[in-house]
């Protein structure tokens, strides 16, 4: 019976599959990962579950215009020094220095690796990478993700596109597989395997974004709005442990449109001014380091602008010349095509006006910040058989493009070399069928049920998160009472959760993106409850504590019960490896 008349849970087909390495995600990490296996050992079954199409998926879905992470031996760069530099740009940590490391030490070889394939990488008059900072290198990057989903699919990984994963499959406290279901064929799949790696990318969607106020335009976000953190929440729920989600990503992005921000300023050196003409940060920012500042601070500054009365804020592109603004617009019409017809529907002309800028909604994504899985130094998460890679994993910051390669390329090793000792268990039909209904159940129920549609959730917990836990409309600042009462209300969400209903299967994906980012919402909160201080102002800004406090000079963890749904929250304590200042690169 076709899945769109199908009337009881019988009805829908279950398929199950075996394979050896199970990636669950086929972004750039993913897709690094499954080349990396099958190089290592071109035997092995490679399975790639992605819930888009491999070739246009993940966060390098429309390209990139620039790789951040690249260390040119010629400037004297070392895996040490990008180390140092990463654990600076996080106010001095804490940072997984021995992930940090490990990552820096093959960064390299992945980057040659894809101008081997094909990528067009902008050279220098030495003929040298072009830098635009200190570790990122200029590319022509829009088929940048065909590139690397072409080099999967070529080292002979299967690729189930359009199959949502929903849960992983589980031998007691042992990774065997995941779960989903076929957003085109309706299906349900098992797919076992004797090792998984999650590389299902960042969270996005569980603020507000402060675009939608202007523009009405669902998905008008920095991050790329489908990663909605389902690769965290099957973790969540299955028990895995959970790092540093209090570390949010938040971006600096140009005003009611989410443009980009990161060429004017890095690759062209304009500066943020506010109102009154000041240069922002070293008028005003000088004691935290102005222009050389963390990450962090300049990403708060133009916000803090805006609630101390020096608003607006602008990115100051009239101190360009003719030539230069000329080569501006052209690498803006390769990155963001749409931008420059804003621009123009403005009638903002860049050489006499600058471009306003303004924070954009709060994301996790560790290829940015250290939330994500804890794992140990082969990727491995705290349950066994369970990988992470890319901005799945946690604890190692600032990997960006590059990074997270390399990192895929360091959990297909681990991955590999676990599964040669392990074999599969029988299939477990009882935890297929509980989650083929949890699964089904929003569709099943049908568009004629008196319920809640995942779109009216999705923005009650957006408004929810953006009022009570530190969204973009708050300024990102927060308290104790209001974070109490954002965790209330999120619990109420998830009880309401068993009256989502769809009508279709895209639908269904949408109810379960929601169901997602809830138990990750659930888990952030209780991070940031406990960091009772403010160590990252915009990224984590407690008004009822807002000085440092030395004891929490470590990492935040969390585990959920699956069994009873509890969460506990610890700590672990921060190592560190690379000697010197913390706080200088």
């Amino acid at each position: 019976m076709p899945v769109e008349t199908a009337k009881k849970i019988d009805d829908i087909q279950t398929e199950i599959l075996e394979t050896d390495l199970l990636i669950v995600g086929g972004g750039n990490a993913g897709c690094f990962a499954a080349y990396e296996a099958k190089s290592l050992d071109p035997s092995l079954r490679v399975t790639i579950m992605e819930k888009a199409h491999i070739s246009r998926s993940g966060a390098l879905a429309a390209g990139m215009d620039a790789i951040n992470t690249y260390i040119r031996r010629d400037k004297e760069e070392t895996p040490e020094k990008l180390v140092k530099w990463s654990r600076a740009q996080m106010g001095g940590g804490p940072i997984r220095e021995d992930l940090a490391l490990s990552n820096a030490e093959i960064l390299n070889e992945g980057v040659e690796l894809l101008e081997e394939w094909g990528l067009p990488i902008i050279k220098d008059e030495d003929g040298e990478y072009k830098l635009r900072g200190r570790y990122d290198i200029s590319i022509h990057g829009e088929q940048l993700k065909p590139i690397i989903a072409e080099k999967a699919m070529e080292a002979g990984a299967q690729v189930l596109n359009r199959v949502v994963a929903t849960n992983l499959l589980m031998d007691e406290d042992r990774c065997v597989g995941a779960m989903g279901f076929g957003v085109r064929d309706g299906k349900f799949y098992v797919v076992r395997a004797k090792a998984t790696i999650v590389s299902t990318g960042g969270a996005c969607g569980i603020y507000k974004s402060p675009v939608t106020d202007y523009s009405g335009a669902h998905h008008q976000t920095w991050m790329c709005p489908f990663n909605v953190g389902t690769g965290y929440a099957m973790g969540i729920r299955a028990g895995a442990e959970l790092t540093s989600l209090e570390q949010r990503w938040v971006a600096v992005r140009t005003k009611d449109f989410c443009g980009p921000v990161d060429t004017l300023a890095v690759a062209y050196g304009c500066l943020m001014t506010n109102g009154k003409g000041e240069r922002i940060m070293e008028q005003r920012y000088a004691h935290l380091g102005g222009e050389k500042a963390p990450r962090f601070c300049r990403l708060n500054a133009p916000m803090n602008e805006w609630l101390e009365g020096r608003g607006p804020t602008y990115i100051d592109t009239t101190v360009l010349d003719p030539e230069e603004a000329k080569d501006l617009r052209t690498d803006m019409l390769n990155e963001r095509p749409s931008f420059v017809l804003f621009l123009a529907s403005l009638g903002i002309d860049i050489t006499k006006e600058p471009v306003e800028i303004y924070g954009s909604d709060p994301y996790i994504v560790g290829g940015h910040t250290g939330s994500g899985y804890w794992v140990d130094i082969s990727r491995m998460t705290t349950i066994p058989g369970l990988f992470a890679a890319g901005e799945s994993a946690g604890g190692s910051p600032n990997k960006f493009v590059g990074g997270c390669a390399a990192e895929g390329r360091l959990a297909a090793r681990g991955a590999s070399a676990y599964l040669k000792n392990v074999s599969l268990p029988p299939v477990d039909s009882a935890q297929v069928d509980e989650e083929k209904k949890r699964t089904f159940a929003p569709f099943l129920r049908g568009p004629a049920f008196d319920g809640i549609n995942p779109t009216e959730m999705e923005e009650r917990l957006q408004r929810l998160m953006d009022e009570y836990a530190g969204g973009v409309h708050q300024f990102y600042r927060m308290n104790e009472e209001r974070l109490v009462h954002a965790l209330k209300h999120i619990r109420k969400l998830q009880e309401q959760a068993g009256l989502l209903h769809v009508g279709d299967l895209h639908g269904l994906m949408g109810a379960h993106e929601v169901i997602d980012r809830l138990n990750i919402a659930e888990v952030l909160i209780h991070h940031l409850l406990y960091r009772k201080e403010t160590r990252w102002p915009g990224w984590q800004t407690r008004m009822d504590y807002p000085e440092i406090d030395p004891k929490l000079d470590c990492f935040v963890e969390s585990v959920r019960d699956p069994k009873t749904g509890e969460i506990k929250v610890f700590t672990r304590p921060y190592e560190q490896l690379i000697p010197g200042d913390r706080l200088k690169p």
